[in-house]
């Protein structure tokens, strides 16, 4: 996630974000007992057979475009090292195309990347885990995954590279975020000016984002050395814009409940 760094609204929200707080969690946990975990309990993360274990992990969990468009997992995956390569070998494992699509959105390829995509699911998601409330929520979340994923794959229907992270489906909360609340106040830090705090409308912060992946995306669907999917990001922002609308989402919020076991009166 690049550009203006969110890092607090002020838009209130009547109950907890159980669904949120608990995605947050989930993808902390998985990428600690992960092969990319700077904490490796393997110990090897620097070593050829580090990078090879980390290689085949992915193969067996992340999403990859050409499994996905043909639905049949690849037949060789990464074994142990040989030289500075990893050697090819059958994997030993079944492998579902569709549901590598959920697994891979748990998966982070690094602590920068977790970091980003929670912040901003942290920043923005309970509002719309408020509006939506909590099963509608999940099934938005995991919906905008799904189409980011997948467009991403129609669109390099060959390519066997790995796809891992939530900012598919993280994308798709901004997308409902910017339709719900577009005049929400966000606090954002902005890199050129030294990190200097500043409050902007939710629809500059979100929309400026918006426009830095579209313009990346033009450039290359996937960054140069940096791994980046900003086609999934597109995909995944529109997905969230159109999936708040169709379920439900533009319906007004109801106001809090009353409270209720005990009443005063006023003197």
């Amino acid at each position: 996630m690049l550009g203006l760094i969110p890092i607090h609204d002020d838009n209130p929200t009547r109950r907890p974000a159980v669904v949120n707080w608990t995605l947050i969690a989930i993808n902390v946990v998985v990428f600690f007992i992960s092969p990319i975990s700077p904490i490796d309990v393997g110990g090897d993360a620097n070593t050829p057979a580090g990078f090879c274990r980390q290689l085949a992990f992915f193969r067996e969990w992340a999403a990859i475009p050409v499994e996905l468009v043909d639905n049949h997992p690849l037949d060789v995956t990464a074994g142990p090292p040989s030289g500075d390569q990893c050697v090819a070998v059958r994997p030993d494992y079944h492998k579902i195309p569709a549901l590598s699509v959920l697994t891979a959105m748990f998966l982070h390829g690094g602590l920068l990347h977790l970091v980003g995509n929670m912040l901003f699911l942290f920043v923005f998601g309970n509002n719309v885990e408020d509006r939506l409330g909590r099963v509608r929520y999940l099934l938005f979340y995991l919906a905008c995954g799904y189409l980011a994923t997948y467009g991403f794959a129609l669109a390099d229907p060959t390519s066997e590279q790995t796809l891992v992270g939530a900012s598919g489906a993280i994308a798709g909360v901004l997308g409902a975020y910017l339709v719900l609340f577009p005049r929400a106040r966000v606090t954002s830090l902005v890199p050129f000016l030294f990190f200097i705090p500043v409050w902007l409308p939710a629809w500059v912060v979100l929309g400026s984002w918006f426009v830095l992946q579209w313009l990346y995306f033009q450039g290359a669907a996937t960054a140069e050395g940096a791994g980046v999917a900003y086609l999934a990001h597109v995909v995944g922002f529109a997905a969230g814009v159109v999936l708040i609308i169709l379920f439900g989402g533009l319906r007004a919020r109801r106001p809090p409940p009353p409270p209720t076991g005990y009443y005063y009166q006023q003197r």
